[in-house]
């Protein structure tokens, strides 16, 4: 099976930066989709960014359009999300996300989560 780990989140000042990671392993298998989501204490999920895997039209949401970018490495099946200028409101657990495929299925497959804490 497909497993995500997910890195490097933490604590982090007002207007500070972080970057989160992602790796996909496992056995003959392809990720045609990679996404971060988060999801704050007691509120829904948000879907935070979303990325194909050729690296074509990157989407955001608006709350972080122009503060967060998604890149990824398809030679490392990593992605990564570079959070700058990062407010209060972004304290979430951000959780990786991939769509892919082996030789038999399709699949879904989630990172076990990160919190980032944003406070003075």
């Amino acid at each position: 099976q497909v497993q995500l780990v997910e890195s490097w989140g933490g604590l982090v000042q007002p207007g500070g930066s972080l970057r989160l990671s992602c790796a996909a392993s496992g056995s003959q298998f392809s990720i045609y989709a990679m996404r971060w989501y988060r999801q704050a204490s007691g509120k829904q999920g948000e879907l935070v960014a979303r990325i194909i895997s050729s690296g074509d039209r990157p989407n955001y949401a608006y709350s972080v359009k122009g503060r967060f970018t998604i890149s990824r490495d398809n030679a490392k099946n990593t992605w990564y999300l570079k959070m700058n200028s990062l407010k209060p409101e972004d304290t979430a657990v951000y959780y990786c996300n991939a769509l892919g495929a082996d030789m038999l299925r399709n699949f879904v497959a989630w990172g076990q989560g990160t919190q980032v804490t944003v406070s003075s």
